[in-house]
């Protein structure tokens, strides 16, 4: 549980306590209801890491583009609704050589040009001979990007890196190196599901 969503839940718990106090009991549910679906957003589980030359998915999510962005970069681009975990992972072990991070607008992340206008933090990552590429994408409710790392920290493969509150998206680069192993449709789990396999 990210303690975020503790403080959340309590200070909606103690306004649910007030109204029931001073106006109806009823009054407080809309309150409590809030508070279950923080303590939900902002879970937290464990992983099991794939082992092997792989890049797993840093967030969870539904795999809405696959795009050739140039012959030596793909683009996989991965949608989270209200209801997925939104504590987002790193794809590879390495250093953490770049966060960026880049002002913009809060259009709905699920559309394409939400990669390049809305606001965004860009991870770069490098180990084993390969770096990797990824974005946190706020979306139309999600308005706060949480990194937890700073550049030149190592990270491995599938370690928590931060969070985007309220629904967002994440955009992961691949290299040449990389085989996609996902579909358009496909459902992900950060630290779990494989992206792309190395060549």
């Amino acid at each position: 549980m990210v303690i975020t969503g503790i403080y959340y839940a309590l200070g909606l718990i103690a306004g649910g306590l007030a109204a029931g106090y001073l106006l109806k009991p009823a009054w407080g549910i809309p309150f409590y209801l809030l508070a279950v679906f923080c303590l939900n957003f902002f879970r937290d589980p464990d992983r099991m890491i794939p082992p092997g030359r792989v890049a797993v998915s840093p967030a969870d999510g539904k795999i809405v583009s696959i795009k050739e962005m140039s012959p030596t970069e793909t683009r996989v681009s991965i949608f989270m609704n209200v209801f997925d975990v939104h504590v987002n992972r790193s794809p590879i072990a390495g250093v953490i050589k770049k966060i960026e991070y880049r002002q913009g607008k809060f259009m709905n992340a699920a559309y394409d040009a939400a990669a390049t206008e809305n606001e965004q933090n860009e991870f770069v990552v490098e180990g084993d001979g390969t770096r990797v590429r990824f974005t946190q994408i706020a979306g139309l409710i999600a308005r706060r990007i949480i990194s937890y790392k700073h550049p030149n920290d190592t990270v491995a493969a599938g370690e928590r890196i931060g969070l985007i509150k309220f629904g967002s998206r994440v955009d992961v680069f691949f290299g040449p190196e990389w085989n996609v192993n996902v579909q358009v449709g496909e459902r992900v789990s950060a630290g779990n599901s494989i992206l792309a396999k190395r060549k």
